[in-house]
């Protein structure tokens, strides 16, 4: 059997099974097998539900080397996806940092990378989605064909199909990577500093590490075909101190995209010990990682929601660049918790999940996400999760859904189109059988 057709009876085996979920009034789930990067909280509801099984559909499918284009299935982890692409000198446009998170998270979940500031998130790299809708039917859809349908996939958070197969685009990746780290005091000159680089468009990556108030350091990678070393960031060194010091860096490409990886940003600081170089040493391969951390987090979410009040603070926040000394102002003055991640990122054209109101308020198709990961969140007076959500909003900004989400359903479809929204449940789910978006992601935890 060709890799195509056998592709097909997976995907018609899956269909059955949304299509025998019709009617039963059962709650049902994407397994997708692996982790989840959508941050666990204690007694989440999302498993409960009845499971439908897409785990075995994580291959590539084809690697058109002359056309820079590549055919996968939803369930391949992005690592996995570059030890296939970079022998061709070839990778995805958009490399999302987390070994494990896979093709088709990237797309429900609006990944974007440090190269974001030139091509959007990897969605916009995508040339054509096929589904599998709620009720049970195979859907292939593109920018010409049912251009609607797969514009709101995008951002769906698995709430409208199942993706089973993407075709999206690759770019020319040399075998290293160059960086080189500018160091601001002032947040107004890096800023603008970043902008202006993103205007010139005179390297391939842009984000920034904000270690403080004022010790901000704008990172440039550019791919070169040779360098004099390369730095380990795997096992005892630490990817994010590096850039407090260093001027010039050289990495391999597959360890550039997954530089964050090793301490799932820097998330391996909450745990005592992970930091030490003799822990590191002894115990790394077990603990260290994006999947081996998010696992302990899992497996001890019951224990953590029982010791903490609430838990620590992860998200992402996209805030118009035009605002963003609003947002980095009261950043600074208030919770001022670091390192804060910063990556530009261009919007291509405004997606038809967002509402006309938020475009017209966000107005700037330039935004910077500003990454909060591990904020302590013990204030019996103040949840920060819900303050960044509404201080967000208040800077003419939106927030990723993966974490606690604080939203009424009216001020959730003030951000969201629910017009549009629910057109697309009504030709994608119109049984049901997914839940709904605000029903999934209200997440208060």
């Amino acid at each position: 059997m060709t890799a195509a057709a056998d592709h097909d009876a997976r995907v018609q085996t899956i269909a059955a099974q949304v299509r025998d979920k019709i009617g039963r009034g059962e709650p049902v789930h994407i397994d997708k097998g692996g982790v989840h990067h959508v941050v666990p909280l204690p007694g989440d509801p999302r498993f409960r539900s009845r499971p439908i099984d897409v785990s075995p559909l994580r291959r590539v499918l084809q690697v058109d080397r002359e056309a820079r284009r590549c055919v996968a299935e939803p369930g391949i982890s992005f690592a996995e996806l570059v030890d296939i692409t970079l022998p061709y000198g070839l990778a995805p446009a958009v490399v999302p940092e987390l070994e494990g998170i896979t093709i088709g998270g990237a797309v429900a979940g609006c990944a974007v990378e440090s190269s974001s500031y030139r091509v959007g998130g990897f969605f916009d790299t995508c040339r054509e989605l096929e589904l599998v809708t709620g009720a049970g039917e195979v859907l292939t859809c593109s920018r010409e064909h049912e251009p609607f349908l797969y514009d709101m996939v995008h951002g769906s958070y698995g709430t409208l199909a199942i993706l089973t197969r993407l075709t999206f685009d690759l770019v020319p990746a040399g075998p290293f990577v160059e960086m080189s780290y500018e160091r601001y005091r002032d947040p107004g000159e890096f800023f603008k500093a970043m902008k202006a680089r993103c205007d010139l468009r005179d390297v391939e990556f842009i984000d920034g590490i904000v270690h403080g108030p004022e010790e901000l350091v704008l990172c440039l990678g550019r791919f070169v075909d040779k360098a004099p070393y390369v730095s380990d960031y795997r096992w005892l060194d630490i990817y994010y101190k590096s850039t407090r010091t260093r001027t010039v860096d050289y990495l391999t490409t597959r360890d550039y995209f997954f530089r964050y990886d090793t301490e799932c940003h820097w998330l391996t600081r909450t745990v005592p010990g992970l930091e030490n170089r003799l822990v590191r040493l002894a115990a790394g391969k077990f603990v260290l990682g994006s999947t081996n951390l998010i696992r302990w987090s899992n497996r001890l979410a019951p224990v953590l929601g029982a010791l903490k009040r609430r838990p620590d603070v992860v998200v992402d926040l996209f805030v118009p660049y035009r605002r963003i000394l609003d947002f980095y102002d009261w950043y600074a003055d208030e919770p001022r918790f670091y390192p804060l991640w910063v990556i530009p990122y261009r919007v291509p054209r405004w997606y038809p999940w967002l509402s006309p109101a938020m475009q017209q308020r966000m107005a700037d198709p330039l935004l910077v996400d500003c990454a909060i990961y591990g904020m302590p969140n013990g204030d019996p007076a103040r949840d920060w999760s819900q303050v960044l959500e509404e201080q967000t909003f208040a800077c003419d900004g939106v927030k990723t859904l993966i974490s606690r989400n604080h939203y009424t359903r009216e001020r959730f479809f003030e951000i969201y189109d629910e017009a549009n929204y629910a057109a697309a449940k009504r030709r994608l789910d119109p049984h049901s059988v997914f839940p709904g978006l605000y029903e999934k992601l209200h997440r208060v935890g």
